[in-house]
């Protein structure tokens, strides 16, 4: 059987994790191999998106090709509790060979995936303010600015990309 690649996309604060855990239980408990990669592994405040060619050759390929993979991931730490967190060299990750990779994050839809993509879904929550409100829930509020900024990089990602008209609409 070829693996398949399903993405699952949207800004950030959006729920994204929650559905790509969500969908990757449902499939685990419907007895098919499951790999979750995230973008959240790779991205960092000031590599959004170039990050992507780590992935290609660390897990795309390998497992396009019937190949286990892997990566170092981006290990996101708080150097004290005023200070937002900053991404380092973390774990290495294998990546076994599943029937279906889930890749889950901002650009993982990205229109150069287009013709790889079996599936892909688009997470949006909220306003832009609110999602605002609930990443800095999650992060702390020493990100905020990069948050912000974030959004503004999404924004305009989104725009070109045109990412949404490729996904099929997730309730998060």
């Amino acid at each position: 059987m070829a693996l398949q690649v399903w993405a699952v996309d949207g800004p950030s604060g959006s729920g994204k994790t929650v559905f790509a855990d969500a969908l990757v239980a449902r499939l685990h408990g419907e007895g098919r191999e499951v790999a979750l990669v995230r973008a959240d592994d790779f991205a960092t405040w000031d590599a959004p998106a170039s990050w992507w060619p780590r992935l290609a050759t660390g897990v795309l390929r390998p497992l396009g090709q019937g190949r286990p993979g892997g990566y170092r991931r981006v290990e996101w730490r708080r150097p004290s509790e005023h200070a937002p967190a900053v991404p380092r060299p973390g774990a290495w990750v294998d990546v076994p060979v599943p029937e279906v990779l889930v890749l889950e994050g901002v650009t993982t839809a990205r229109r150069a995936m287009a013709g790889r993509l079996d599936r892909a879904f688009w997470v949006q929550w909220g306003d832009e303010a609110a999602r605002l409100e609930r990443a800095v829930a999650r992060d702390g509020e020493a990100c905020r600015a990069h948050l912000e900024r974030w959004q503004r990089f999404e924004r305009g990602w989104f725009a070109v990309d045109d990412t949404r008209s490729r996904c099929e609409r997730a309730e998060s």
